[in-house]
C-alpha cells in the first residue's frame, strides 16, 4: 500500500504561516529546498489544497524556464540545479487538489497533471489512491488538508521541518480533530542551518 507522507515547515509554538497567512514568515533555507526535493524524489502525486497549489502553480513553471528567476538562486547561484529539478518536478508531477472552488479553467499549465477533489469526497479518494500501486503520496503545505487526513487516519509519515520562530499567531498546524499517537523515526540537521527536521510514523490503528 502507497503511503501518504506530509513535509511541512513549522514554528517553535505550531504555526505553518503568520498573521494574515504569511508564509514568508518561516526561514525557508537551503535546508528546506533540499528536504523537499528528497521527499518529491519519492512521490510520484501531490496532494494539495487550493491555496498551496494555487501558489506552487503561480511559481515553480517559470523557475523551470529559468532557474535564476527564484529568489533563493539569485541570492546562491550554486542552488539552480536543485531549484530547476523541483521546479521540473513539480511540473510533471500527478496533481490531485482537494477544493471545492477550483475550476479546471484554474489549472492552466497543469492541466493535463491535475486532478480536482471536492471536499467531501476526499477521504474515500485518499483511500483509493493508497490502494493504488505506485510512490508515496505526498502533501506538501496544505495545512488545513493534511490535519483532516491526520485526523482520519489517513497519513502514514509527517515530516515537520521545525523553524526557530514564535509566530505567536498565524495558521495553526493542526485543526480541531485529533491527532493520532506518533512514532519518532527520525531526527536530521544540517550544517548552516537553524532548522530541524523531525520525521513521524503515524499510528492510525
Amino acid at each position: 500500500m502507497r503511503k501518504v507522507v506530509v513535509s511541512s515547515i513549522v514554528s517553535l509554538d505550531g504555526y505553518v504561516a503568520g498573521p494574515g497567512g504569511e508564509v514568508m514568515a518561516l526561514p525557508m533555507d537551503a535546508f528546506f529546498d533540499e528536504h523537499n526535493l528528497e521527499r518529491q524524489r519519492s512521490a510520484d502525486t501531490l496532494l494539495l489544497g487550493r491555496n498551496t497549489y494555487l501558489g506552487l502553480k503561480s511559481y515553480w513553471p517559470a523557475v523551470a524556464e529559468d532557474p535564476t528567476r527564484s529568489p533563493a538562486v539569485q541570492l546562491d547561484p550554486s542552488t539552480a540545479e536543485l531549484h530547476r529539478e523541483t521546479a521540473l518536478r513539480n511540473n510533471t508531477l500527478r496533481k490531485v487538489v482537494v477544493s471545492d472552488t477550483l475550476t479546471p479553467a484554474d489549472t492552466d499549465p497543469w492541466t493535463g497533471t491535475t486532478t480536482i477533489v471536492r471536499r467531501a469526497d476526499a477521504h474515500g479518494a485518499v483511500r483509493r489512491l493508497k490502494e493504488q500501486p505506485g510512490d508515496d503520496l505526498l502533501v506538501f503545505g496544505s495545512s488545513t488538508l493534511w490535519s483532516d487526513l491526520l485526523a482520519a487516519g489517513l497519513v502514514d509519515e509527517l515530516h515537520l521541518l521545525v523553524a526557530p520562530a514564535v509566530l505567536a499567531g498565524g495558521l495553526p498546524a493542526y485543526g480541531p480533530g485529533p491527532v493520532p499517537p506518533l512514532r519518532l523515526i527520525g531526527v536530521r540537521r544540517r550544517e548552516g542551518s537553524d532548522n530541524v527536521l523531525l520525521s513521524y510514523a503515524v499510528d492510525a490503528s
